[in-house]
């Protein structure tokens, strides 16, 4: 009896001391500045390529030929869902962009409940493999990370951060006026 109400108090001590459930991922989290990086168009390094599942369960394949805004993110993480709005105001304004979201360290389902609730309007692939292509470019270095693709498939810049309309309209029109 004695054995048994220790064993059952170091289970309650060291369940008490858990850190209630949060994920590897929560405690790792980097919040980037809304620092902005540009690349001049003749430094500009290939984007890695973008195909996958999304979150809806249908495969995606990005073909350049045309302006992508790569937004990484995940449910957790409060400046991503802040942003949510805007991305998805910009994805209708710039019909002719490719807005895509890559989830990064998050649960598909939880995910994807965040997606259909607000109606997200672009895919969001749930391999993040992808971002080691981008580490020779302008790789992902916070959580959200967005970064725009040239019409020639190439990295043009990178919102480290949460991305405004001010600040992601300019890099758009940027890169679509080259």
């Amino acid at each position: 009896m004695k054995k048994l109400a220790i064993a059952l108090a170091s289970v309650m001590l060291l369940t008490g001391c858990s850190n209630g459930g949060a994920s590897q991922a929560q405690e790792s989290f980097i919040a980037g500045s809304g620092a902005i990086t540009k690349m001049k168009a003749g430094s500009r390094i290939a984007a890695p390529a973008i195909s996958g599942m999304t979150l809806s369960g249908e495969n995606f394949t990005f073909t350049p030929g045309k302006i992508a805004v790569v937004n990484v993110w995940a449910s957790w993480c409060s400046p991503c869902r802040a942003e949510e709005p805007t991305l998805a105001a910009l994805s209708r304004t710039f019909s002719d962009v490719q807005f895509i979201g890559i989830l990064t360290r998050d649960n598909p389902v939880n995910a994807e409940a965040f997606t259909r609730k607000r109606g997200t309007p672009y895919p969001t692939l749930i391999d993040d493999s992808i971002l080691i292509g981008f580490s020779k470019s302008l790789p992902a270095n916070a959580i959200p990370t967005t970064v725009i693709i040239d019409r020639n498939g190439k990295v043009a810049s990178r919102v480290s951060g949460v991305v405004t309309v001010a600040s992601l309209t300019a890099l758009i029109e940027e890169v679509r006026a080259e």
